[in-house]
């Protein structure tokens, strides 16, 4: 009993040490010092997205940014998107399409897109995003471009998810709030390990010299966060917290497709570096064993343990402090009276998908 009680003390100073070390990270002001507009390249791939393309592209077009182009990748589509970018690309000079109609073998076509892209990008900073994304507002790339300065290669931007109904939603926007808190902290204190493609930029120079995904080219995923946590540094990685750049995205509707779609990228992350790996495991198994041991602790103990439930009272209200200060940062509105739930519901989640990642050898992609 003593020692499961220590142990817990143990999962539970590990908790506040990095809750802590998250707040006090965010809390930073990040200046931008960059005072021109470089002109910048925007990057998106699309297969099959003619009806999102619709929406996105005029979006993308009214950016209120002095020189800058945008690049649509069409990849293999079947539906009309080639006919509807042959048509828009007439309309603006800014507006270019580079097609694939056919992929090498062992190759992942996400990476190979991007890299064609890159490839035809006329300006050396390209700033990416997916076809299911709208930006914040017209600032978008001018919001970005700020950090756009020596020795900068990357900036991590900030892509929440689009608030609809329902537990599911609430949940995603829970998990991806956490996350962005994870690497935007990280990278802030010098360790970078992942961005998201939904809002990310790097120079094309760099890409090229550093031989783009040669190494990670038949990998499903990861085109986003392995290529940065291969290259990013604490020298050349910005982070830009600033609202008005935000990517909104919209989030997966079934448990089934959600689950997937994060089994996948917690299989991409068995590739990161090992002490991004030790930093991130550690904190997650922190989380899940706090609330195992608490457990365990209530039902071999028959008189209720008040110290530990009090030890525990408090890692929650420490939790949802940074949680709120977070999204107040990110200029987000999050339910944050559903957080002390949300904690017990991520600790069985990342339970089960993170076995079911673990023991995952051949990942497929899925729409």
């Amino acid at each position: 009993m003593q020692v499961l009680f220590i142990l817990f003390l143990i999962a539970i100073a590990l908790q506040l040490i990095f809750l802590v070390t998250f707040l006090v990270s965010l809390s930073r002001k990040t200046e931008a010092k960059q005072l021109h507009e470089p002109p910048v390249s925007i990057l998106v791939c699309a297969h099959d997205e003619e009806e999102n393309l619709k929406q996105l592209i005029p979006l993308l077009l009214e950016q209120q940014y002095a020189t800058f182009e945008v690049i649509i990748v069409n990849d293999r589509s079947n539906d009309a998107t080639f006919d509807l970018l042959l048509e828009e690309t007439k309309k603006d000079h800014r507006l270019r399409m580079v097609h694939v109609n056919r992929l090498p073998e062992h190759v992942d076509g996400k990476k190979y897109a991007i890299t064609l892209g890159i490839k035809a990008a006329t300006y050396d900073w390209v700033l990416l995003t997916d076809a299911d994304c709208r930006p914040e507002g017209k600032n978008w790339i001018s919001g970005m471009s700020q950090y756009f300065q020596e020795p900068t290669q990357f900036v991590l931007g900030f892509s929440p998810y689009v608030r609809k109904e329902g537990f599911l939603n609430l949940f995603i926007r829970f998990e991806s709030l956490l996350t962005a808190i994870q690497y935007f902290s990280l990278a802030i204190i010098g360790l970078p390990y992942m961005g998201v493609g939904r809002n990310l930029a790097y120079r094309k120079s760099f890409f090229l010299d550093a031989k783009g995904f040669n190494k990670i080219i038949g990998v499903t995923g990861g085109d986003d966060d392995l290529f940065v946590n291969e290259h990013a540094t604490g020298k050349n990685t910005a982070v830009c917290l600033d609202g008005g750049a935000a990517v909104y995205s919209t989030p997966k509707s079934t448990w089934r497709s959600f689950f997937h779609q994060k089994i996948r990228h917690l299989s991409v992350g068995k590739k990161y570096r090992f002490i991004h790996r030790f930093l991130l495991g550690t904190f997650m198994l922190s989380w899940i064993f706090t609330w195992i041991l608490a457990a365990m602790l209530l039902i071999l103990n028959p008189v209720v343990h008040y110290g530990m439930i009090g030890v525990f009272v408090f890692r929650s209200l420490v939790l949802t402090i940074v949680l709120h200060a977070c999204t107040r940062r990110f200029r987000q509105n999050f339910e944050t009276w559903t957080i002390p739930f949300l904690d017990f519901v991520f600790s069985i989640y990342y339970i089960s998908t993170g076995l079911v990642a673990l023991f995952t050898k051949k990942i497929q992609w899925k729409k």
